[in-house]
């Protein structure tokens, strides 16, 4: 079965290629826009600026630190830099770049980190970024984006494009099913969506898990349990008050996120909860371990992360109120 199939949502090309054209459209929009790629822009899908915009488009090839200082020196010239790579190589290669270059002096510059979680699936574990929101949370002036379908893609960038400072956003190299109309996506940086409504619980995700969860609610309606879904699409500013109105009118919650469990966004959210509302809480996500080269779907059910294991996971937690 397919991913948002319970859901009822609607199939969508690679969240690679929306980033691809979601791009495109902001440097179309906005001529100090540049793009900095790490000699994969026929993967992250960067390259649709070099098509239409040669002059404004700088493949740095796979020198990620270089990539990232030249990116935070063009943004000192007044452009708009998109530095684009996988997660696993600009954060594991640069990290010491990105912290002095841009986020200590809260830089205009924007990063994608592509391939995000395990479901690039058989290119293997040295490009999977498993622990990239938690590396970018170390960084307090970074603003982390994690869309969850096509239209939510095109919100984050052209937010991102025109927020003044640094600002993080992970894409993913599968598609995720449309859950938002495509001309009509509510995305405010640091406001989730409730994109349903329940009471008897509160399951909180981000990214491709946002699909997973709505397709967990439908499996648990059907039992008569009704879930509410939060679409926590900003990692970094949270939205306290969500989390906090999720506590106290649902009483439990289960957090989903395609991330190492260790850092990761169920982490933040429990220290919210427990900070300002109790409740019970779940935690779907990857314990530590590097995960091998496989099929997506194959590595989404071993390492649990499926909306039965969501849904599993809303059990417990009712049990436990």
């Amino acid at each position: 079965m397919q991913l948002g199939e319970k859901a009822g949502l609607k199939p969508s090309k690679p969240m690679r290629d929306v980033f691809g054209d979601a791009l495109l459209a902001v440097a179309t929009e906005n001529p100090k826009v540049v793009v900095l790629d790490g000699d994969l822009g026929n993967s992250t899908k960067a390259e649709r600026v070099r098509q239409t915009f040669p002059e404004r488009f700088f493949n740095i090839g796979i020198a990620e630190s270089n990539l990232v200082g030249i990116g935070a020196g063009l943004a000192g010239a007044g452009f708009i830099p998109w530095i684009t790579s996988f997660s696993s190589f600009l954060l594991c290669n640069a990290y010491d770049q990105i912290r002095l270059s841009i986020a200590l002096g809260n830089v205009n510059a924007k990063i994608l980190g592509s391939h995000g979680g395990i479901t690039l699936g058989k290119d293997g574990p040295t490009q999977m970024g498993i622990e990239d929101l938690a590396l970018m949370g170390g960084l307090p002036t970074m603003i982390i984006l994690v869309p969850s379908d096509p239209a939510s893609m095109h919100a984050a960038v052209k937010a991102a494009t025109d927020h003044v400072g640094p600002v993080f956003l992970r894409s993913s190299r599968v598609p995720m099913p449309h859950i938002y109309p495509e001309d009509n996506c509510p995305f405010e940086i640091g406001k989730a969506n409730v994109i349903r409504e329940g009471t008897d619980l509160t399951i909180i995700a981000c990214g491709l898990m946002v699909s997973s969860s709505l397709d967990a609610a439908a499996d648990l309606a059907a039992a008569g349990i009704e879930a509410r879904v939060v679409d926590l699409h900003t990692i970094r500013p949270l939205d306290e008050a969500s989390i906090i109105a999720a506590a106290k009118e649902t009483g439990a919650i289960v957090v989903a996120e395609e991330h190492l469990l260790q850092g990761g966004v169920g982490s933040n959210v429990a220290r919210i909860g427990a900070a300002n509302y109790p409740v019970p809480m779940r935690f779907v996500g990857l314990s530590d371990v590097y995960v091998e080269s496989a099929d997506p779907a194959d590595l989404l059910r071993k390492y649990h992360l499926t909306s039965d294991d969501i849904a599993a996971a809303a059990r417990e937690v009712i049990n436990a109120k």
